[in-house]
């Protein structure tokens, strides 16, 4: 029987979240794992309609994001968010009140963040033309002790999916077999 976890990807936008977070849901379906990705964007649209991105906003976003994935990791699901969640405190609240928790800081410059964006908006946001832009106007509060650093700068996709990979391994919440396998970037 598999056990659930929450796998919670935090980073700047543009860092590689989604990227990453589908390619390790993608290796473990192929695998017969069930798998939900609560991606930030989509849970904006459906779960978390009409919130800002005041502070209060963003921590009840989390908290609804965190709420979801508590219900399907003790459903035994492998639960992954791929949300900004910029600040530490309810990241730490949400690994507390899921229990089974994985934390991967996908970490990258602001310089190659700003290099990657096609759609100009941490230009716009350094300029002061978007207010509340997490990691330029709006802070960022990067982990502590996170259980897996991931560098999007300097990895490629298949080298951060295994390194995810392989800590669920190492805790026991996915078959080692998994991790040896080679993976491809999807």
């Amino acid at each position: 029987m598999q056990k659930g976890v929450t796998l919670w990807f935090t980073g700047l936008s543009g860092s590689g979240k989604s990227t990453i977070a589908s390619n390790v849901e993608a290796v473990l379906k192929d695998q017969g794992l069930k798998v939900e990705v609560l991606d930030g964007d989509e849970v904006r649209t459906h779960l978390s309609k009409g919130l800002g991105f005041s502070k209060e906003d963003r921590d009840t976003n989390i908290r609804r994001i965190a709420y979801v994935a508590k219900l399907l990791t003790r459903n035994g699901v492998l639960a992954i968010t791929a949300a900004i969640s910029p600040y530490r405190e309810i990241r730490d609240e949400a690994r507390e009140n899921i229990g089974d928790f994985v934390e991967v800081f996908v970490k990258c410059p602001l310089n190659t963040l700003v290099a990657r964006d096609v759609k100009g908006l941490y230009e716009k946001a350094i300029k002061g033309e978007i207010a509340n832009f997490t990691g330029v106007s709006d802070p960022y509060e990067e982990p502590l002790n996170p259980d897996v650093v991931v560098e999007t700068d300097k990895e490629s996709i298949e080298e951060s999916v295994a390194k995810v990979l392989g800590t669920l391994a190492e805790r026991g919440y996915i078959p080692s077999s998994i991790v040896s396998q080679p993976v491809e970037a999807r």
